[in-house]
Formats: structure tokens, sequence, C-alpha cells
């Protein structure tokens, strides 16, 4: 350390609460840091401050980050202050280092095996020999899974019993599927990304003398994102701290949105229970975003956990909440948005839209692209997703001759055969549900195509798709920042714009829980403190998320903030389009179209989810369509689906049991007309395998 530096230099331009983290240098320490708060300026000013007033070797500190990249961002940090060689990784980093220090030591000489880049290598194969429609399970679901099994230490022998309903298929085909690949990685020689915490966290148990010499080396620690720790990472701290006391965790429990990875709060929440005798300071003070944005930031989350976030800048004009009847209008506004921030003097780059699911990109890419708007997809693009290339191809090498409405069906059965469109996979893990988004939405794209052209052939179509996917891939870095809220954490914009505020997208529809429900308004809440000044919500269906309704300003009730805004200033919706109440679904209604599925598939041979999923049959009761071209407005309502079904749904909406029975008549006689092989038995046969 340099012999001119003044410790207290690092203190001149903090507030009372940064200023009492950083001299905090002994002992165990909970910084709660609110959004915008500047927490990585406390981390790196603290670990600095304990090297200048010598609490605190330099080689001793581990500085723990959740990314590689924040990692190298740390150490820039620190170098700056005038220390070159803290070492800052993440847990993975740190676990790998000694893993490879010690394993040819316990291993008779042998190096330690190589990383799987992605589990998937191993897992695709595996997936294909599943029976029946479970081989179009994505792998990436499967993936997920298995790393929640193994942040929680339950091996393959166990999963039935502790693993509960979590995986995307049958508990005892997913044991199998898991022993499985733990057999294959094995006979590869092979460790993937939770075995770095998992060896080393048995090596650190089962052998003192390892243990006893890593904590030598370090024992001042700091771990960033804490929130988002999961039991393995937790245990593998514990085992690195030993006796020592020197820990500080920051993280902020409203900002937790990865616990679908096993991550949990708690571990931050139940800190100062488990360390007797730590310091707990909160970080309040925003420094990122208007008082009118953090008002509706605080507002959804009820003052969160840590308290409310108090505003350092000035005030900015009022978010807006936008109502529109249907998605297209919404996509039109984003574009117009885009053109007013700009014309405000809001560089492009400075601009996001952020999206619940990257199925949701491709339509706002499209609009973009024809306003010849500059773009840029943080993220997987929709055209590289894999699904994706494999439809693509599927079309080119099917050569489909029908035309017009025609070819729709055709490509709409191509999927269903040939991808598993409608099999069990589209309601199972969040890579299912974008699967299938992906592939409905090449199927809406096709149909949109055969509407405006009868004549409509598949060489047409794949000509479009390569033009939208040149457009895509050509997207600059200079444009508008379109990605989903799980990338967005920890980055910020001058002006957001968050669409599609819709029940069964924010909260997601496969959210049925209270703490799922509430993890999608945590979602929701790191979205609007992205937003430095400007910040716009828009709904554009029947049913707005339920997390608007926390927006509702009550006329009467004005009450000056400290910052000057009234209550009603915190939000402005647009005349004409009042933020509603999300009605209740029509659970009657429900319950009549799950009687009919029933039926219908005892009737057909064919599991219920072959007739129609949970979530679209929810969907029609929450929209009661009274038509077949409103019915087909439905997702998951493709048109073969509409031309067997269509008529029998609108009956039981109806009620009519007349109108039921003579629907069903129809609708089957159409169905034995059309289909192949005998009608519904190419269901059963040549669908789905079984």
């Amino acid at each position: 350390m340099p012999d001119n530096l003044d410790p207290d230099r690092l203190l001149e331009d903090l507030n009372p609460s940064q200023r009492e983290a950083v001299t905090a240098t002994s002992g165990p320490l909970a910084i709660v840091a609110g959004a915008g708060s500047g927490k990585t300026r406390v981390i790196s000013r603290r670990a600095a401050y304990a090297i200048e007033t010598a609490t605190v070797a330099t080689d001793q500190i581990l500085l723990v980050t959740f990314t590689d990249k924040a990692a190298g961002e740390m150490v820039e940090r620190m170098a700056v202050l005038g220390h070159r060689g803290v070492m800052a990784r993440t847990f993975h980093a740190a676990a790998l280092a000694q893993l490879r220090h010690f394993w040819p030591s316990r291993h008779g000489g042998e190096p330690l095996p190589s990383i799987l880049d992605s589990k998937l290598r191993l897992l695709v194969p595996l997936v294909g020999r599943l029976p029946g429609g479970y081989r179009f399970t994505p792998s990436k679901d499967v993936a997920d899974t298995i790393e929640w099994a193994k942040v929680r230490r339950i091996k393959p022998d166990r999963w039935v019993t502790d693993g509960g309903d979590r995986a995307p298929i049958p508990a005892d085909l997913f044991a199998r599927l898991y022993r499985n690949y733990e057999r294959a990685k094995a006979e590869a020689d092979l460790l993937d990304f939770e075995d770095m915490l998992v060896r080393t966290v048995e090596l650190l148990e089962d052998d003192p003398e390892a243990a006893a010499l890593v904590r030598s080396r370090k024992r001042w620690f700091s771990v960033d994102e804490y929130q988002d720790t999961n039991p393995l990472s937790e245990r593998l701290l514990e085992l690195w701290l030993g006796e020592s006391r020197d820990l500080a965790v920051v993280g902020d429990p409203d900002q937790t949105i990865y616990t679908f990875t096993g991550a949990t709060p708690q571990f931050l929440l139940g800190f100062a229970d488990r360390h007797p005798g730590a310091r707990v300071v909160t970080l309040a003070d925003n420094y990122r975003s208007s008082p009118q944005i953090l008002a509706l930031a605080n507002h959804l989350v009820d003052g969160g956990v840590r308290g409310a976030l108090r505003a350092v800048r000035p005030d900015g004009p009022a978010p807006s909440i936008r109502r529109f009847t249907e998605a297209e209008a919404e996509i039109r506004d984003i574009v117009a948005w885009v053109r007013a921030m700009a014309a405000e003097g809001v560089a492009l780059t400075e601009t996001a839209v952020l999206v619940r699911t990257n199925a949701q990109l491709p339509a706002i890419e499209d609009a973009l692209t024809r306003a010849e708007i500059g773009f840029t997809v943080r993220g997987a693009r929709f055209f590289e997703r894999r699904e994706v290339r494999e439809a693509r191809q599927l079309m080119k090498r099917a050569a489909l001759e029908e035309t017009g409405e025609g070819l729709s069906a055709a490509v709409e059965r191509l999927f269903v055969e040939r991808m598993g469109l409608d099999d069990v996979a589209a309601d199972a893990g969040s890579e299912g549900r974008e699967r299938a988004a992906s592939l409905e939405l090449l199927l809406r794209i096709v149909e949109d195509l055969a509407e405006a052209d009868p004549g409509l052939t598949i060489g047409a179509v794949l000509a479009e798709l390569d033009r939208r996917h040149e457009a895509e891939a050509a997207a600059s870095a200079e444009g508008v920042n379109l990605l989903t809220y799980h990338r967005a954490k920890g980055l910020e914009w001058e002006a957001v714009y968050l669409p599609a505020l819709d029940e069964g997208t924010l909260p997601i529809r496969q959210a049925k829980e209270a703490d799922e429900i509430a993890e999608e308004r945590r979602l929701l809440y790191v979205g609007i403190t992205r937003a430095r000044r400007h910040l716009t919500l828009s709904s554009s269906s029947r049913k707005p998320s339920r997390f608007l309704e926390a927006f509702e300003v009550p006329r009467p009730a004005r009450r000056r903030s400290a910052s000057g805004a009234t209550s009603a200033d915190r939000v402005r919706v647009l005349p004409g389009a009042p933020v509603a109440t999300a009605a209740a679904p029509d659970e009657r209604l429900l319950d009549a179209l799950r009687r009919w599925r029933r039926e219908r598939a005892t009737a057909d041979a064919v599991p219920a989810y072959v007739v129609f999923h949970d979530t679209t049959l929810a969907e029609i009761a929450d929209l009661r369509p009274r038509s077949l071209p409103a019915l087909r407005r439905v997702r998951g309502m493709g048109p073969l689906k509409l031309e067997r079904y269509g008529e029998e749904i609108l009956a039981v909406i109806d009620g009519t049991g007349e109108a039921y029975d003579e629907a069903r008549g129809r609708a089957e006689d159409l169905l034995d007309e059309s289909a192949p092989r005998g009608g519904r038995q190419w269901q059963r046969d040549e669908l789905h395998d079984r």
C-alpha cells in the first residue's frame, strides 16, 4: 500500500449510512442496500478502508461477486483506489481454484476433470430417449431442475422423496434421467457447474488439512448480491469462514428474482440471528431515479423489507400507465415513445424496453426495424433460439405444398407432430414455456402472412423469416435496449418502457402460490427501478396486471411528499384508460371447460393436455370469447384446434346443452373427415407415440 494514502479520503463523499458501512471493517456486517444506493462504491471503499487502517492485509481479502464481469469491475475499482492485488471472484471461480490446487494430491496425481461447458451436451441425447411426448421436454428445463437439486445436495436416489413435483416430467422418470446424467458425466471425466461447489464443500468438510490451509489464506470476506445466495454456496461460505467473524454481506430482499435456481433471501434476512453481534446497516438513499419513479417503486412493495427508498435526484415527469385494447396498438406506442424520447434529447442507447419473456421481443424488434430505429437485443435473440432454428429447418425440409390458410394448418400440424408443440412440455418449466411461445409466435407469423396473401407459399414464408432474421442480426449496439427483467438486473437507463403488464404475463400465468406471485412483484420492482427519469408502463389485455392496482391514486388523497410531489402526481394514467382491477377468473366456466376437456379426452383416448393445456382453458375462461374469430385470438388456439373444438367450446361458454351436443357431433364428423389415418387415432398413435 502506498504510504501517502489517507483513509479519510475514502469517506469524504459518502452519506452517513454509507460511511457507517465503510468504517465497520471487522466482525459480521449486513448491508441492506436498496436499488441505486451506491452499494458497489461502499463495497470497494470498505475493503480499501480496512487495508489502510491495518484491519486486514490485502492478500487475505476475498470479495465475492455474482458474476465474473462484476468481479473484474471490482478489481478495477480497487486498483483505482490504490490497491492492486485484492482478489474478487465468484463462488464458482474461487471454488474451482481450490479444487485445482487440492485435486491431484487427493486423487493419485490425477488432474482435475474438465469442466462441462453446458449440461445440454449430455442431456439432449438423454432427453431425446425419453418415452412418448416427454422426449419433447426442453433439455434446459431438465438442466435447471438438476441445478436446483444439486444446490440442495439432493442426489438422484433421493429425488422421488425430496424433490417433490419440481421436475418438468414425472418424479420417477426424472430420477432415472438425473442418474443417467451423473453416470454419463463420470464416464466422460467431467464436472458440471454445481460440481465445483459440491466437490469443494465435500473437500472442506472431509479434509481438515485442506480446510485449515484455505482459511489461513483468506479470512476477510465480502459477499455481494447476498439475497441470491443458495444453500450450497452458503455452506461453502461457512466452510471458508471457519472461526473468523469478518464477514460482510450486501443485498436487497426486494430484488430477489432468482429463487427458481435455489436462491433465497432468508440468508440475508436471518443474518443477524445466525451471527450474534452482527451490525445491520441500511442504504436507502437512491442516487438513480427521480422521486416520482421511486414513489411508484415504494408503493409497489409497500415500502420494501428495508423501508422506503429516499430520492436524491431532482423531480422528473410523472410515470405514465397506458391502456390498449390490443397488442398491436401497444407495439405502435412503443415506437412512438422511442421517437418522443429522442425528441426530448434522450439517446437511443439510454432507452430500454423490458419484457417478462424472450418470446415477447420479436414483435417489438419487427416494429422497430420497420420504423428504421436501431436496437440491440441483450441476451438470446429470437431467431437464434434453438427451437426457432429447428422449426425453420423443419419447414424447409418438409416442402409443404399447401397455400394460404391451408399452409397455416400444415405448419401447425408439423410443429405438433415433430416438435411437440401441443405436448406436455408446453406447461413444464420456464424454457418449456418459452419454447412453446416461440413456436406459437412462428405460427402467428405464418397465419398473419396467410391472411394477407391467400396464395401464400412456404417459400414466401421462409423468405420473410430470413428477412426478419437478417434485421435482427443487423441490430446495432447503438440502439434501443431490448431485454428481459432478469437480464436488466444491475443496469439502468434514462428512459424505460414496461409493456404487457397483463395477468398471465406479469405475473406469469404459472405463478400460483403466494411466494411465486411475490417474486413476480419483485421482478416489476426491478424493472421500475432501472429507470432514472422517464418511465412508462402499459397493458394490452382485458385483464391488466394486478400489480397496476397498487398505482391507483384516489383523487381526494393528495398528500405532499418530502420531495414536493403529491401522491396524485406519482403516476399519470392516460385519459380514457383507467387502471381496472383485474377480474377474478370465471371459476364456474373454467370448471365446465375442464369437464368438457375430460369428456373429450376420454372419447378421443388421449391425455387431457392433448386437447388443451390448463393455461389455455384459463385464458378462455378469462376472455369468454363469443365467436370463432375471437376464440382464435386465445393463445394456444391454432387453426387445427379451432376447427376441431371451436364450436364445442363456444357451446360450453353459451351453456346450452342442446347446442353443446349438436356442436360435439358436427366437430367429431369434421375431425373424422379431415384427420389422416382414421381421425382421432392419428392424434394418439402418430403424434404422441404412447
